[in-house]
């Protein structure tokens, strides 16, 4: 190991994503766009591989990896529960390897032992607070009620993808606490807009006293939005993410609650394996398994600066300001979107 740090600190470190959403959905493209800005930043060499959300097509990647010039890191999400299959492909492969978004559930990892365990060459993982950002939309959701009796209808993701069952616990903790609001259903609209919309199609009518949705993306709250006013519906809305779209219904008020951050999450990654190869070790610096509080709710006023920022060719952020290669004293990673909502 200390070979091969010694390797990737005399050259740029190269790093592969294994980016599991499609090539021109917005959220994963934008995410690989920010790994990439930062990636140049740091002097890494990045390549991204998207598996069109399609299992198969994400393990086919993963061998293709294998096949070719090795990199420095694989970067993996456990979407669909892949992570086990992936740590398998690498054992006993010179790739170190880290968790991104998603990592191996509790589950998994009981069987399979976590980072730097059985798999040593799976360093460790970096997740948001998608648990804690599912209780932020649904405790701000829940304020709109007044105290007053009502009821809710949650829009779930995948139903196999770590975020989704986090945002969805996240949710249920906040009902836990307002007794007064009554989830009447939690569907799976698998992150999109056309699969929630139908679903709305068919809900909605059945539930005429639901006035709160919750959405754990925007695309499925779009969805909903297109089948109430179809219906003549006024509903109160919780979304997250920081597409245009979505920023620009926060700032109308379309959309009333609004969670965002997470976006640079793979840039943070990308910091944190950056200062690896450079013989700053991550696990000194928080731990080998890492969750970044990126996600915030935002206000009309910090979507209308984001929105501003993020449609600019560059929205000027330097990354080797996470670095701990210019502060080695640092005692914790903390990337974060404070500054594009100055």
């Amino acid at each position: 190991m200390c070979c091969a740090l010694a390797t990737a600190q005399s050259r740029a470190p190269s790093v592969v994503f294994l980016n599991p959403g499609y090539s021109d959905e917005p959220f994963w493209s934008d995410y690989a766009l920010y790994m990439a800005d930062a990636a140049g930043d740091l002097g890494v060499q990045l390549t991204v591989l998207y598996a069109e959300r399609d299992p198969v097509r994400m393990l086919s990647n993963a061998r293709q990896v294998l096949q070719g010039e090795h990199p420095d890191y694989l970067i993996f999400t456990n979407e669909q529960f892949l992570g086990p299959e992936l740590l398998r492909l690498f054992e006993g492969s010179q790739v170190r390897l880290f968790a991104l978004h998603s990592t191996l559930t509790d589950e998994q990892q009981s069987l399979i032992g976590g980072s730097r365990e059985r798999h040593r060459n799976w360093l460790g993982s970096l997740v948001p607070n998608d648990e804690d950002a599912g209780y932020l939309m649904g405790r701000e959701l829940i304020a709109l009620s007044r105290g007053q009796p009502t009821e809710l209808l949650a829009f779930a993701g995948v139903k196999q993808t770590p975020s989704s069952m986090l945002r969805l616990a996240g949710l249920q903790r906040a009902l836990s606490r307002a007794p007064h609001v009554r989830l009447v259903q939690a569907v799976h609209g698998e992150w999109l807009e056309q699969r929630a919309y139908e679903q709305a199609v068919s809900l909605l009518p059945r539930h005429p006293q639901v006035s709160l949705i919750w959405s754990a993306n925007d695309a499925m709250a779009f969805g909903v939005m297109r089948a109430a006013s179809e219906q003549n519906r006024t509903l109160h809305y919780a979304a997250l993410n920081n597409s245009p779209r979505v920023l620009q219904a926060r700032t109308d008020g379309q959309v009333e609650v609004l969670a965002s951050g997470h976006f640079l999450l793979g840039a943070c990654a990308m910091v944190m394996l950056s200062d690896h190869a450079r013989g700053l070790d991550f696990i000194e610096r928080g731990g080998k398994d890492q969750e970044a509080r990126l996600l915030r709710i935002i206000d009309r006023e910090q979507a209308q600066r984001l929105l501003r920022r993020l449609g600019q060719a560059d929205i000027e952020m330097d990354f080797r300001q996470f670095s701990a290669v210019p502060q080695p004293q640092l005692q914790r990673y903390d990337c974060s979107i404070a500054s594009l909502l100055d």
